[in-house]
């Protein structure tokens, strides 16, 4: 049901008086059957006002108690009454859910422009703190804590990123006698800051990579220090993380620019451009331990993260345990990050990061002081809840487990299905409305989904441009992957461009099937950029099969009269047809087609294929059976003038189905012509243009920066394409630009 949308100034809260469980809740593959049967044995304790709260019983396992099969959930132990999430999307969804399964009852904070947005349905209170800009809605903490003290809650689980990992916020918590659902304040102070982190680990005999003990100031002290370590080097911000403020530098002019380029992003997004500078490996690993502690001085690690995947230093694929690590050397690592944190008295979830060498060197990275992103996949092979562990510990209870209570359960794979095109860069945000959505939970029941969208939410500018965390889990790693491919060729996504073609790629690439990866694995595999999904020529016939199967089923369909009782109607097309199949970017085929028995028979060449006929066109998904193997395919258009466009692989194909005499009169149309762009600069991605370096009338050089674009809190150089004039400027600093968007028009010397 809609709420009343209540003043941000008066800090009110909104109550909602019915809950919807049909609008998928984003309990992750909890549909209304799986909660049915849940609620079956049960007695459901309700709030007034609020939503149902799932008791365990010991009559059956809930959908938690299942994934969870690690953590003991025990309804008697002493808990918090209500706890205010300082967060959005699917984090926040994810702490919301573990309340729920608790008897917490929950608090959402959102920013104006997310006012409908499901964690805000999902919560038993919300409150709006703010406008859509992050500065003056997630990161503002005055309007966090009056909105935890006007709502009663007795603490605040930040979630990641926004104040999570900021010291006064906690402190500020501690003020107001409001529990921080994190470590305590110093513990935030003396890891979070990279600086201090680096001497605090050398200080516990934690390995460390090489590099400068202090603040630098300026792009000079930068370039000093850069040659003093010896290139490369990593320039990154001290109080950064999620790949933010953050740059690799291989000569003076990359150090200059970015450290300027990272200092700012460091700004914007944590309101401290404290930067470091460390050497960087060449060819790393990125490796982390999840950690739990308590207030008692215990503390365990619950193995690692394999996290090299990844584009502009954040990460795209995670996956637990490591193809790399042996047992010796995951002991060795899990031992020095709960040293590091038993040196500064750490008390909750945490992440320490390593750099590991082709050798098993391992050096420490940085300390995340907050609940990671890819947390999901360590649930997935401990069954330990660490949201539940989170919110014991800050209650303060010991923990449950020990060392030994700890193993690996199968393997889980994480992909982070974004909002962004993945031919540009590996990735550059896109913004747009979800106009139909449906994630594969159906697909199988080791499929997770951690998410914070539904159909019709808006992938908007202002914050990360995350749609999902598909995770999955198998016995061993390959059934991880395969369930992983099954998923993503079946996750409907429209609406906005996503970066699903490079997943589906990546999973089934030979290289990373094989474990060997590293940090440069994307930049080495693809080094001329992500070009989509290369087909050979067998899965280029299946395309091509699939293509004209579902041609002919137009062309019935189009021939036949539903309803009409005065004439009598039928498909009188030939059971035996051929045609012309032309793959954009790829080949062409005649196909000969003959349907018959539920099955369509196909001829390319000497290739013969059989194909089921066991899908309808009013279908999103078709999954055929193509000469005995599962096919899936996305049909995302089609025309009655043969032009199909399908999902294949993950990749988008443009396909024509030409009947023989059309396709030999195609060959008198006129080929379109592509457009120069070689004369402006246009904008990616929609952003906010934070600099204009060049006026009219000044003379630019080929690779030279024109402006500096922000989009999802990371900035982009943009720079000229040739050596020319600059004719006009269409944009200044401050403004919004959309995809597309004409920056800056050139003009030829001549």
């Amino acid at each position: 049901m809609a709420a009343k949308i209540l003043s941000f100034k008066s800090l009110q809260v909104q109550h909602y008086s019915k809950m919807k469980f049909n609008m998928n809740l984003r309990l992750k593959g909890l549909t209304v059957e799986r909660l049915t049967l849940c609620l079956q044995n049960r007695q459901p304790q309700v709030s007034p006002g609020h939503g149902v709260r799932l008791l365990s019983t010991s009559k059956s396992l809930s959908f938690m108690e299942k994934r969870y099969w690690n953590t003991v959930f025990s309804q008697s132990e002493p808990k918090f009454s209500k706890v205010l999430i300082a967060n959005r999307g699917e984090i926040a969804c994810r702490v919301i859910e573990t309340c729920r399964h608790l008897g917490i009852k929950s608090v959402a904070v959102y920013s104006e422009v997310d006012c409908f947005a499901p964690h805000v349905r999902l919560a038993d209170e919300a409150v709006c703190i703010g406008p859509a800009p992050s500065s003056q809605s997630y990161l503002v903490m005055e309007n966090i804590v009056e909105a935890a003290k006007n709502t009663g809650a007795d603490a605040v689980h930040p979630g990641y990123g926004f104040l999570s990992e900021n010291m006064d916020f906690a402190a500020k918590l501690t003020e107001n006698n409001i529990v921080f659902v994190g470590p305590n304040s110093r513990a935030i102070h003396m890891l979070g800051d990279k600086i201090e982190s680096k001497r605090i680990a050398k200080e516990a005999n934690v390995s460390i990579v090489p590099g400068f003990d202090g603040e630098v100031q300026t792009d000079d002290d930068a370039v000093r220090i850069a040659n003093e370590i010896g290139y490369p080097v990593m320039i990154k911000a001290s109080a950064g993380g999620g790949g933010k403020g953050m740059r690799i530098a291989w000569n003076d002019d990359e150090t200059r620019q970015g450290f300027r380029l990272s200092k700012n992003e460091a700004k914007s997004s944590f309101g401290d451009d404290r930067m470091l500078i460390e050497k960087y490996i060449d060819k790393p690993r990125h490796i982390e331990f999840q950690v739990m502690c308590d207030q008692h001085g215990n503390a365990i690690y619950l193995n690692e993260r394999e996290c090299s995947i990844q584009r502009r230093n954040q990460k795209v694929i995670e996956e637990a345990p490591s193809t790399f690590l042996d047992p010796e050397t995951r002991a060795a690592m899990g031992t020095q990050a709960t040293d590091l944190a038993r040196a500064v008295g750490y008390d909750s979830a945490g992440t320490v990061e390593f750099l590991i060498d082709s050798e098993r060197n391992f050096y420490f990275l940085e300390m995340n002081t907050r609940l990671q992103v890819e947390h999901p996949i360590t649930e997935m092979i401990t069954g330990v809840d660490l949201v539940h562990q989170m919110l014991r510990v800050a209650k303060g209870h010991p923990l449950t487990h020990t060392q030994q209570d700890i193993g690996i359960t199968g393997w889980a794979v994480e992909c982070r299905v974004y909002a962004e095109d993945p031919f540009k860069g590996f990735g550059l945000p896109s913004v747009g409305r979800l106009n139909k959505y449906k994630e594969p939970t159906h697909v199988s029941d080791k499929i997770r989904c951690d998410s914070g969208v539904e159909e019709g939410s808006e992938i908007s500018v202002y914050y990360d441009s995350m749609i999902c965390k598909l995770i999955t889990h198998g016995h061993d790693r390959q059934d991880a992957l395969d369930t992983m491919s099954d998923a993503l060729d079946q996750y409907e996504i429209r609406g906005v461009t996503h970066n699903i073609p490079l997943l589906r790629d990546i999973v089934q690439e030979e290289r990373f099937k094989a474990g060997d990866t590293t940090t440069n694995y994307l930049a080495e595999v693809y080094p001329e950029g992500f070009k989509g999904k290369q087909l050979n020529s067998s899965e280029a016939m299946q395309l091509a099969a699939m293509a004209a199967c579902v041609r002919y089923k137009q062309d019935v369909r189009s021939s036949s009269f539903l309803n009409n009782t005065r004439i009598k109607t039928s498909a009188s097309l030939p059971s035996k047809q051929t045609f012309r199949v032309d793959i954009e970017g790829s080949d062409s085929f005649d196909v000969n087609l003959s349907s018959e028995n539920d099955n369509f028979q196909v001829t390319i060449g000497e290739e013969h294929l059989k194909v089921t006929d066991n899908f309808n066109l009013s279908q999103s998904v078709l999954s055929p059976q193509i000469s005995g193997d599962t096919t899936h395919f996305q049909l995302l258009d089609s025309s009655p003038t043969g032009h199909i466009k399908f999902r294949y692989f993950g990749t988008v194909f443009d396909v024509s189905v030409l009947t023989q005499d059309f396709a030999a009169m195609s060959q008198y149309m006129k080929e379109k012509v592509v457009p120069d762009f070689s004369g402006v600069v246009v904008a990616p991605m929609p952003g906010i243009v934070k600099s204009v370096a060049v006026s009219v009338g000044d003379m630019v050089s080929e690779g030279s920066e024109v402006c500096v674009l922000e989009a999802m809190k990371m900035q982009n150089s943009l720079t000229a394409s040739k050596t020319a004039k600059v004719k006009k400027v269409n944009f200044k600093a401050g403004d919004t630009v959309g995809e597309s968007d004409v920056i800056v028009e050139l003009e030829d010397l001549s």
